[in-house]
């Protein structure tokens, strides 16, 4: 807990920008608050065109790691007073892109906490769904080349249940990143196309044995809001970093849910 009388939220935004902007939403959604005042203050840093793509630098198809722009961007967010940060971006925290920013941190002897959402979202899964085994993964191909979620399972004892080849590389990823249709070049709405995929997807992971299903790409809770998939739950990262963030800063004001995250 924050001992800021009035603690702030920075996030580091643009990745992509609708991501961003959802993260906020979700931290307003989830505080409690009679007035404009009863809201935490939060600093939302969107610079897209800044942060080169966190998956075609996993792939290797570009030279410069994008951690060292974000390690800036929360930065700058220090400046502006921000006591924690929260990246909301699944695959910026590929272990290659996040661990720049916490050697920045390191190396600045910084006092911001920076919230890992992947960590979060694992730690929420073994919390709330103890005798689970198998987790369905939607996320980028990066994501999936990084190993993110699968290696943050394992930790805890959980099986990842990813994507076929066939279906990440001609369904789910193109939902994402696709110039024409994909939820970064469509976001508001999102096309018919991406989402259709991205719900096909996911049920090839139930399928292939899913017990949840998490949208390991913050796009993809831009298209697919449903909470269940049938009888299966669909976790949302960026609602459990919002939450995260405000109980880093201000516990108090937590919104309590009757529904999980």
């Amino acid at each position: 807990m924050s001992n800021n009388s009035n603690p702030i939220i920075g996030i580091v935004g643009g990745l992509g920008p609708r991501a961003g902007v959802d993260l906020a939403n979700k931290i307003i959604n989830q505080t409690n608050s009679s007035s404009d005042q009863d809201h935490i203050s939060v600093v939302l840093l969107s610079m897209p065109s800044s942060v080169v793509d966190r998956t075609q630098f996993l792939l290797g198809n570009v030279s410069e790691n994008p951690g060292v722009t974000i390690a800036g961007l929360v930065k700058s967010l220090e400046r502006f007073g921000a006591d924690v940060v929260g990246i909301p971006c699944n695959t910026a925290h590929a272990p290659s892109i996040l661990g720049v920013v916490r050697q920045d941190i390191a190396y600045r002897n910084s006092k911001v906490h920076l919230i890992d959402m992947v960590t979060e979202t694992v730690d929420f899964i073994r919390r709330r769904y103890p005798n689970i085994k198998k987790v369905g993964i939607l996320s980028t191909t990066g994501a999936i080349r990084a190993q993110i979620y699968p290696s943050a399972l394992a930790v805890q004892g959980l099986r990842a249940i990813l994507p076929t080849d066939d279906v990440q590389s001609q369904l789910l990823h193109p939902a994402i990143v696709n110039e024409e249709y994909g939820i970064k070049a469509c976001s508001n709405p999102v096309s018919i196309r991406a989402r259709n995929d991205i719900w096909q997807s996911a049920e090839h992971l139930v399928d292939a044995g899913a017990e949840v299903i998490v949208s390991g790409c913050t796009e993809i809770p831009l298209a697919i809001t449903e909470s269940h998939l049938d009888e299966t739950k669909i976790i949302d990262p960026t609602l459990i970093l919002a939450r995260a963030l405000i109980h880093h800063v201000a516990p108090e004001k937590l919104a309590i849910i009757e529904e999980d995250p």
